[in-house]
């Protein structure tokens, strides 16, 4: 009789063991494909409130933990934010000002779009902000997914201490996202609306962003022409190239 409550105490454990390891290993499929050392891509962000509807286009450097986006259309043409690892910069072409983003703006919207400053400059990868967990399998649209419940690691500090995931399994790419405050409320949900294979991986390059606490309004962020690997040029990500 020992033996055998041993043997189901073993069976019990190995299986919380092997969902963990499940869920870390389906998380790094993922990071392949959406995360990078350096890249350059162009892309365009439509933010709708209401009737109101307003598109901006931009440009975006990324290395490691830095990166660097410039508006190129006309009513934001040379506005510049700069992600110093920690840091977070605005630079403002008609006032010449310089400003640094920090405390709760980070977490305040984008430009007026449904994504925060951290949604759109963050470049860590959530492996190393959150402990993972392989809730479920379920379709969605029609499609075979994982479901992975993910909650901050102690002494992280994040804009959403819960995620929700429903990733591809074909794809590898989370294709339904749902945030939530520590307290349990939602705040954002995202999907996936088109995904195209860029130099060998899947790259979601359209995705829809819901701010669950505003009322009609959403953010279609799409990804225009995107290269991997590029080399960046010196001194690029600094506050002296930021006012140029």
């Amino acid at each position: 009789m020992k033996r055998l409550v041993l043997l189901m105490l073993l069976l019990v454990c190995n299986s919380g063991s092997a969902i963990a390891e499940t869920a870390e290993q389906i998380m790094k499929m993922v990071e392949a494909n959406v995360y990078y050392g350096e890249a350059y891509m162009e892309s365009d962000m439509t933010i709708r409130s209401g009737r109101r509807e307003m598109t901006k286009t931009m440009s975006i450097w990324v290395q490691g933990q830095n990166a660097l986006a410039e508006f190129t259309n006309p009513a934001d043409r040379g506005t510049k934010y700069l992600k110093l690892e920690d840091e977070m910069w605005i630079f403002f072409p008609d006032a010449e000002d310089l400003v640094l983003i920090s405390g709760h703006m980070l977490r305040q919207g984008f430009m007026g779009s449904d994504m925060s400053y951290e949604d759109m400059m963050t470049t860590e990868k959530l492996s190393e902000l959150y402990d993972l967990e392989l809730e479920s399998q379920e379709d969605l649209d029609g499609r075979p997914t994982w479901v992975i419940g993910a909650t901050a690691k102690e002494g992280v500090d994040v804009s959403y201490a819960i995620r929700k995931m429903w990733i591809d399994q074909e794809y590898h790419i989370s294709v339904r996202e749902e945030l939530y405050a520590v307290s349990g409320r939602l705040l954002k949900v995202s999907r996936v609306e088109e995904i195209d294979q860029i130099a060998g991986r899947n790259y979601p390059v359209t995705v829809v962003t819901e701010d669950a606490l505003r009322r009609d309004s959403s953010t279609t962020l799409r990804i225009l022409h995107i290269d991997f690997d590029i080399d960046v040029a010196d001194g690029l990500f600094s506050l002296e190239s930021l006012q140029r």
